[in-house]
C-alpha cells in the first residue's frame, strides 16, 4: 500500500469508540507496572504518568482487581474501596485536564494468583480445580501459581456483581468507561477456554456454556454504566498464563457474537497473536472474528506505524493499541506523527519501584516538535 498523506492521516484522525469521543485512533494500551502503594490504591506518581501520555486517542488504565480476590501481582491497584476510588479521580482529572481520554481494564485474575497476594485464607478461585503452568510475581519475586479452587455455582452471582460495582466505581473515579479483562489466560479467558474449564454445569462444557461468564458480565456493566461505555478484551490464541483451546476459531466467534448482541458495546480489543509475542503463533481468521461484531475494533500486539496505517486503511479496524511503545515514548503520537525514532524502555525498571523508568522518560525536544 502506498504511504500517502491521506492513508497516513487517517492514523490521527478523530473517531468514537460508543459514547466516547477520540482524538485520534492511536490507543495506549494497559499495562501493568506493579507501583500501587497501601491499600493497592494508585500510587501518586500515576497522575504524571498518564498525564504524559494523554495525547493518545484513548488510555486504556492498567489492570486493576475488582476485588481484593482478584490479585495475582504484587502492587497492582484495585477499584473496590473509597481510597482507591480517590486515587484514582486524581488520574482521570489530570488526563481530561491535558485533553485526554481514559478507560479502566477490568480484572479478576483467577488462578493467576499466589496465596500470598490474597486475604488471610483464601486461595486463588478457577473455573476449576487445575493448577496453571503459570508463575507471578510476589513480594520474594517470580513463584509458581498457587493451586486454585473451583468457584462453587452460588458465588457465580457474587462475582459478577463485583464486576458490577467496580464499574460504577469506575465511572465515580472519572473514567469515560471500562475495559472488561477477558483475555490473557485470567479468570473470564479461563472460563472460556476448555484447557482451563472442566466444569459439568452451566459454565462448562459447550462453548454456549463456556460463552456464558462473559455475556453475563459484559451485560451486568453495561446495564451498569451504559453500553457505549463499556469495551471488552479479548486474546483468542495467546498462550498467556496456560491459557489453550482444543477450537479457539468457533469458540472466539461464538463468544462476539454473544457480545453483538449485547447491542452498543463500545468496543472490541483484540491481541492478535501471543501476547507480546508472534503474531502468527496459531492460525487464526481475525476477519471472520470481526465480521460478527458491528460496532468499533481495537487491534493490537506488535504493531507499527505503517502496520496501523494499513489495518485502518482496509477497515479491519478502526483504532490501533500501542503497549510498550507507551513506557518509553509518553509523546508516542507525536513521534508516529512526525516519524521521530523511538525510544527504549529500561527492562529493569517495567516492574514496581519509583520514578525511575516511569514519570522520567522525556518527550521530544521543542525544537524537534517545531
Amino acid at each position: 500500500m502506498a504511504d500517502s498523506a491521506s492513508d497516513v492521516s487517517v492514523l490521527f484522525s478523530p473517531t468514537r469508540l460508543g459514547d466516547i469521543a477520540l482524538a485520534n485512533r492511536v490507543v495506549m494500551a494497559p499495562l501493568t507496572r506493579d507501583r500501587a502503594i497501601e491499600g493497592r490504591v494508585p500510587t501518586p506518581l500515576a497522575i504524571d504518568y498518564y498525564a504524559q501520555r494523554a495525547s493518545a486517542g484513548l488510555i486504556i488504565a492498567e489492570a486493576t482487581q475488582i476485588t481484593p480476590l482478584g490479585q495475582g501481582y504484587l502492587d497492582t491497584p484495585g477499584i473496590y474501596s473509597e481510597a482507591q476510588v480517590a486515587g484514582w479521580k486524581a488520574v482521570t482529572d489530570a488526563v481530561h485536564a491535558a485533553g485526554g481520554k481514559i478507560v479502566l481494564q477490568l480484572w479478576h485474575v483467577g488462578r493467576i494468583s499466589h496465596v500470598s497476594l490474597l486475604p488471610e485464607g483464601e486461595v486463588p478461585v478457577a473455573p476449576s480445580a487445575r493448577r496453571a503452568k503459570a508463575q507471578t510475581f510476589t513480594a520474594e519475586g517470580m513463584v509458581d501459581v498457587s493451586e486454585p479452587r473451583a468457584l462453587e455455582l452460588d458465588e457465580i452471582p457474587a462475582l459478577i456483581a463485583d464486576y458490577r460495582t467496580a464499574a460504577r466505581n469506575a465511572i465515580a473515579a472519572g473514567f469515560d468507561g471500562v475495559e472488561v479483562h477477558a483475555a490473557n489466560g485470567y479468570l473470564i479467558d479461563q472460563f472460556l477456554r476448555d484447557g482451563s474449564n472442566h466444569r459439568t454445569d452451566a459454565y462448562g462444557g459447550s462453548i454456549e456454556h463456556r460463552t456464558r461468564l462473559l455475556d453475563e458480565v459484559v451485560n451486568a456493566v453495561a446495564e451498569e454504566i451504559g453500553a457505549g461505555r463499556t469495551g471488552v478484551r479479548l486474546s483468542p490464541v495467546t498462550p498467556a498464563n496456560d491459557a489453550h483451546d482444543s477450537a479457539p476459531q468457533p469458540l472466539f466467534e461464538r463468544a462476539v457474537a454473544r457480545l453483538e448482541a449485547i447491542g452498543g458495546l463500545a468496543f472490541i480489543h483484540v491481541i492478535e497473536g501471543a501476547t507480546g509475542g508472534p503474531r502468527d503463533n496459531i492460525a487464526f481468521d481475525y476477519a471472520a472474528l470481526k465480521a460478527k461484531f458491528s460496532g468499533p475494533w481495537i487491534v493490537n500486539n506488535g504493531y507499527d506505524k505503517a502496520m496501523a496505517v494499513a489495518a485502518l486503511t482496509a477497515g479491519k479496524a478502526d483504532a490501533v493499541a500501542f503497549g510498550r511503545p507507551f513506557i518509553a515514548n509518553p509523546d508516542l503520537v507525536a513521534r508516529l506523527r512526525q516519524d521521530a525514532p523511538l525510544a527504549s524502555f529500561n527492562q529493569a525498571t517495567l516492574y514496581g519501584g519509583g520514578a525511575e523508568g516511569y514519570t522520567d522518560y522525556p518527550a521530544l525536544t521543542a525544537e524537534a516538535v517545531n
